[in-house]
């Protein structure tokens, strides 16, 4: 049994992404790891930095983005196809730049994978998600946050990444651009894992979240509105309270420890008091979404109510 893992990469170093940590925290379970590097600013060390991990399982595909062929974030799952296409392994785990695997899941990965190698029926597996928000202390998993998603798929050439990139489904007939077209693609059949992904992409200095913010606005919409009188003078990003999310009683991947301890920003972060004038209200603050996640967390176990599932969970004994 052969593993590949396989990320898209551009511009990370001045947006505060985790990459070494992330790429390293996927290398002991591959055999091969492909990247396809879009080409960055003329600072974007990303490159520099990869080359110093020195590892020969490591494969970079460079490549240039095009925001106006591809619309809409479209470009995150082309750039992903693109590594995806490259890989040679059974099956392909899949890792974002701001993402983690916990070393204490390695076993359990390698475990499924090798038992499921010969079922075709199950396509991919599927990862608990813990979506770390405004420091390491606290996450969401809840009805705004999704709580799992799909991170290894078989190596087959009609399995593509799907819309923004978030997960994949089975495309046949792709034309090689239509990645939000829900008509004629097919969810996959997928074994959940008793395995987590660590998402740290909502950790950042506030000043560097807001500019992450509006670098993905640009690419999710290509003419996007000019800000709002409070975000012209809002030079850093606010998280809100704090205290809404969930607190984290578990530990951390290793790797990340030396990251940890470099968070400078706890002061600003706020865990009380109103939120502050003219600031928008992000989806897992509004009324509505507080009413749910609350029906969900005391009657139902965590359970989402509606909420789209990109995957079939299949069981097996």
């Amino acid at each position: 049994m052969k593993i590949s893992g396989f990320t898209f990469l551009r511009n990370t170093s001045k947006l505060y992404y985790p990459v070494i940590e992330s790429i390293k925290s996927a290398l002991p379970i591959v055999d091969e790891f492909i990247i396809a590097l879009g080409k960055g600013d003329e600072d974007d060390d990303t490159e520099q930095k990869i080359h110093r991990l020195n590892s020969d399982k490591i494969k970079i595909i460079h490549t240039e983005w095009d925001l106006n062929k591809f619309k809409n974030a479209t470009e995150y799952a082309h750039q992903t196809d693109i590594a995806k296409d490259a890989c040679s392994g059974d099956w392909l785990i899949y890792i974002q730049g701001d993402e983690l695997i916990h070393e204490n899941d390695y076993d359990e990965i390698r475990a499924k994978c090798n038992r499921y190698l010969d079922d075709k029926l199950i396509e991919g597996f599927l990862f608990n998600y813990y979506h770390f928000y405004g420091n390491y202390n606290y996450y969401f998993r809840n009805h705004c946050w999704y709580p799992n998603e799909i991170r290894i798929i078989r190596n087959d050439p009609e399995i593509h990444s799907y819309k923004d990139a978030q997960s994949f489904r089975r495309i046949p007939k792709f034309d090689g651009i239509s990645y939000n077209k829900e008509e004629g693609s097919i969810k996959l059949s997928v074994v959940k894992l008793d395995a987590s992904i660590y998402h740290y992409g909502w950790v950042r200095p506030p000043e560097l979240m807001e500019k992450k913010r509006f670098s993905s606005k640009g690419v999710y919409m290509q003419n996007f509105s000019k800000p709002k009188d409070y975000e012209k003078y809002q030079l850093s990003y606010d998280y809100g309270r704090i205290d809404k999310c969930q607190k984290f009683n578990g530990t951390h991947p290793k790797l990340m420890e030396s990251k940890i301890k470099t968070l400078y920003w706890q002061d600003s972060l706020r865990f009380s008091g109103p939120r502050a004038i003219g600031r928008s209200m992000s989806k897992h603050e509004l009324l509505k979404y507080r009413f749910i996640i609350w029906i969900e967390k005391m009657f139902l176990g965590g359970r989402l109510i509606g909420g789209h599932k990109n995957y079939i969970v299949v069981k097996r004994n």
